[in-house]
């Protein structure tokens, strides 16, 4: 499985996975696309959503995108195997 052919399945999971894994799969995919995230990030001070999303992003400061991109591949393949 390629990292596109990934993103597309974790949209059709047939169960909403964990606020965790979702917040994973977040900060793996704004990783794997973007690269490292800004240290500002841009929202206000009462979005906690994005405050969480984004200081989750930062934690993986320094990984490279391809590493970003297969541990992205390794987690969808984990959630649709225990679909089965």
């Amino acid at each position: 499985m390629d990292f596109e052919e990934a993103v597309r399945l974790s949209k059709t999971l047939k169960e909403k996975p964990s606020n965790d894994v979702l917040l994973e799969l977040y900060r793996l995919y704004k990783q794997a696309t973007e690269g490292d995230a800004p240290e500002k990030g841009d929202y206000n001070m009462f979005d906690f959503v994005a405050k969480a999303k984004h200081n989750a992003w930062l934690q993986l400061q320094g990984t490279a995108q391809e590493a970003a991109k297969e541990k992205y591949i390794d987690l969808v393949t984990s959630l649709l195997a225990a679909e089965d």
